[in-house]
């Protein structure tokens, strides 16, 4: 199927700058950390009796890829907004990539739906963001802690496991698909590929 639309999805380690980037892209923004699944869901992994929230287990791939492929094919779809420190979908809102031809869907585990979204002929590109992992430490902290999103001592024990793991996460992601790229890359190479596809 041919799509008048199509998505550059946006992967990278936890505070890395996904989010900032893919704002200055100038294209729509799907943000997939909105498909997480509810804090009560059965099938959410654990990993010493709590949720494993890092694990791509705990995020609902297949209706990401069905939203991203309505968009691709509407142009339009009602998305859900999740609230991190509730841990539950609150609310839906209405996306519109119409009028672009691409947009970006950017989270931690875009990476996993690389592969389903290139075979569906749903895929522009699809990135790794890599970024000093003591930056994106600073970084991620600063944001987590200004958003509340968990108590601080637990934030801070997170942080520090996900700095260790960075090196994994970024290998997992680029075996999954995505190119490992830095910033001013992948905004280079979004312009090229805007520049390649002309305004509907």
């Amino acid at each position: 199927m041919e799509y008048r639309h199509r998505v550059v999805l946006l992967a990278g380690p936890s505070g890395s700058g996904k989010s900032y980037i893919a704002q200055r892209t100038g294209l729509p923004v799907l943000c997939l950390d909105d498909f997480y699944k509810d804090g009560d869901d059965p099938t959410l992994p654990r990993r010493d009796g709590l949720v494993d929230w890092d694990s791509p287990e705990s995020w609902d791939a297949g209706t990401a890829v069905e939203t991203i492929a309505r968009l691709a094919h509407e142009g339009k779809a009602e998305v859900p907004v999740y609230a991190i420190g509730a841990d539950r979908r609150v609310a839906t809102r209405p996306f519109e990539v119409t009028g672009s031809p691409l947009f970006i869907a950017e989270g931690i585990f875009a990476a996993e739906i690389v592969e389903e979204c290139r075979r569906r002929g749903l895929l522009a590109g699809a990135y790794a963001l890599r970024r000093p992992r003591g930056a994106t430490f600073v970084r991620r902290l600063a944001r987590d802690l200004a958003e509340q999103r968990k108590a601080p001592k637990v934030l801070i024990r997170r942080g520090v496991a996900l700095l260790r793991a960075e090196p994994a996460v970024l290998r997992r992601q680029t075996g999954l698909g995505a190119e490992a790229a830095r910033a001013r890359e992948i905004l280079s190479r979004v312009a090229g590929m805007v520049a390649g596809h002309p305004r509907q």
